[in-house]
């Protein structure tokens, strides 16, 4: 009897030194990630001033590639660039869109010159005016650029139609809300363009 009760006490000090440290792991891990959001959540709710948040916003601006389709270009002896008068201001309202090979459509996908425009099986698309006009984002509210960004909604109004390719608002979503915000509020600095860029083209419309 004595026996049984020694390898009875012995088990279960066996069993409690497995146990507590796979409870302590458990709990270290959980107060881990529970840190890990916490500062997660922190980071992205850091104070700037206002003159921060444009700085911020300009830096992802011009790192992001939204110079690529939103900006006319001009050449130069390096090539096409983005023309310092037009910035962000979209496809220009004046550019005709020259003929198109529709048969090449359903295995390609068409640029125009600057990049403005775009001719795919979904038809002809066109960068937006980013400017802070009235033409472009100067009406709009921080709600509905979130909306544009996060849902990937047209003018950032629910219930319009989806934003066409090729603008990647699936990954610019990932973005935390501060840097959207401050993409934002850059754009609210931008120099006013007016230009009212041409609504999309169905596929069997296209010229």
């Amino acid at each position: 009897m004595e026996t049984n009760s020694l390898l009875r006490n012995a088990s279960w000090v066996v069993v409690a030194s497995i146990l507590v440290p796979i409870a302590t792991l458990a709990i270290g891990s959980a107060l881990l990630v529970s840190c890990e959001t916490v500062k997660s959540e922190q980071a992205d709710k850091l104070d700037y001033t206002q003159e921060q948040l444009i700085e911020r916003g300009k830096y992802l601006v011009n790192t992001s590639a939204c110079h690529d389709c939103h900006s006319p270009k001009i050449m130069t002896p390096h090539g096409p660039e983005p023309d310092p008068e037009r910035l962000l201001s979209g496809h220009p309202s004046s550019s005709p869109i020259p003929e198109v090979n529709t048969s090449a459509v359903k295995d390609w996908i068409l640029f125009n010159h600057d990049l403005t425009a775009i001719v795919g099986p979904w038809g002809a698309s066109f960068a937006a005016n980013l400017t802070s006009d009235e033409t472009g984002t100067g009406n709009w509210t921080e709600e509905q650029f979130f909306t544009a960004i996060r849902k990937g909604k047209y003018k950032g109004l629910e219930g319009s139609r989806d934003l066409l390719p090729p603008m990647p608002w699936p990954v610019y979503r990932n973005m935390t809300d501060n840097d959207l915000r401050a993409i934002f509020a850059y754009l609210k600095t931008t120099k006013p363009v007016r230009n009212i860029v041409p609504a999309p083209i169905a596929p069997h419309d296209i010229p």
